[in-house]
C-alpha cells in the first residue's frame, strides 16, 4: 500500500508558503492505518525500546498505540504548563524563534531505552530537543521515528541517533 495516497497536501497553512502534509486522512482510513502501524512498529521494534515518547501533539497520535502495540510504556514530551507534578525542561532555538519542551520528572527511569516519536520532520529542531531533553533526565536515546520526511530540509542531520520514517518528501 502507498501510504502517500492517504496523505493530504494543504497548501499555504498554517501560513502562506508552506505546504502542510495533514495525516488525519491517513488516520481515517482504518487499512492504511493499520498498515502505518504495522510498518512503524517493524521499524521501531528492531531498537528494543521499553518506552516511546511522543511529541506534542500529534506525535501522541503515533507513539501511544504504537507502545501497546510493541508492549512497552508511553511517555510525552510536551509544551510549558501541560504536564502535572514536577518537570523538567529545556529551551531550543527555533528558525523562527524560540520554544521549550517539558517532560515529567519521572518520567523516565535509569535503563530506559527509548524511542522518540513524531509524526513529521522537518528541519530537526524539536526532535533533537526531545532527544536533548531525555539524554539530560537520563534516558538512553536509541533512535527517532517519523511517519513522514521532508528530505529537502535536511532535519535528519540535527539528530545523533538513527532515524526511520515511513515516507518522504523530497521537495
Amino acid at each position: 500500500m502507498d501510504l502517500k495516497n492517504h496523505i493530504r497536501s494543504i497548501p499555504d497553512f498554517p501560513k502562506p508558503g508552506i505546504l502542510f502534509y495533514d495525516i488525519s486522512t491517513l488516520l481515517a482510513h482504518a487499512d492504511a492505518w493499520q498498515v502505518a502501524m504495522g510498518r512503524l512498529a517493524n521499524a521501531v521494534r528492531a531498537y528494543h525500546p521499553t518506552k516511546l515518547a511522543g511529541v506534542e501533539s500529534r506525535g501522541f497520535l503515533l507513539a501511544a498505540p504504537l507502545a501497546l502495540k510493541l508492549g512497552c510504556g508511553f511517555i510525552m514530551l510536551r509544551k510549558p504548563g501541560k504536564l502535572p507534578g514536577k518537570t523538567i525542561g529545556l529551551d531550543y532555538g527555533l528558525e523562527y524563534g524560540k520554544d521549550r519542551i517539558e517532560i515529567q520528572e519521572d518520567a523516565v527511569e535509569k535503563g530506559d531505552r527509548v524511542v522518540v516519536v513524531d509524526d513529521l520532520l522537518a528541519t530537526g529542531g524539536t526532535m533533537a530537543a526531545g532527544i536533548a531533553l531525555l539524554e539530560q533526565v537520563g534516558a538512553e536515546v536509541v533512535a527517532a521515528a517519523a511517519l513522514i520526511e521532508l528530505t529537502f530540509l535536511k532535519g535528519r542531520e540535527k539528530l545523533n541517533v538513527p532515524f526511520e520514517a515511513l515516507i518522504s518528501y523530497d521537495d
